[in-house]
């Protein structure tokens, strides 16, 4: 099956995320998560099967999370808030989200995709 690809292009994380991809041969369907948000159900999904926090998906160091001052509401909202939220911009998201429908990983670390996506 192949992967879903959750990345901004313009994102240098993203690019070197693509990068190791294709050194590896594998193949990955690309969502402009910016201009095709994964919606508040998907977000779900993809939270429940990746074993991490919620806010953990969310961009920290993005312009907009800043200017939101989502630091201190990440702390007190519900799930359901913080799903309502992410899935409201797609630069709130940390990126990228590479999925395969089971797994789901967060970012990009070498080792984690080693270990994760590497046949």
């Amino acid at each position: 099956m192949a992967l879903t690809f959750y990345q901004y292009p313009k994102c240098g994380t993203c690019q070197k995320a693509k990068k190791w991809l294709d050194q590896h041969g594998i193949e990955v369907n690309s969502v402009h998560i910016v201009e095709h948000p994964p919606s508040k159900e998907e977000l779900k999904r993809l939270y429940e099967q990746s074993d991490l926090e919620l806010k953990k998906f969310f961009n920290t160091s993005g312009k907009k999370y800043r200017e939101l001052g989502l630091k201190d509401k990440v702390k007190e909202a519900s799930e359901d808030e913080l799903l309502e939220t992410l899935a409201s911009d797609g630069m709130l998201i940390k990126r990228p989200i590479l999925t395969d429908g089971d797994k789901v990983t967060v970012g990009f670390k070498e080792a984690e995709y080693e270990e994760t996506w590497k046949k």
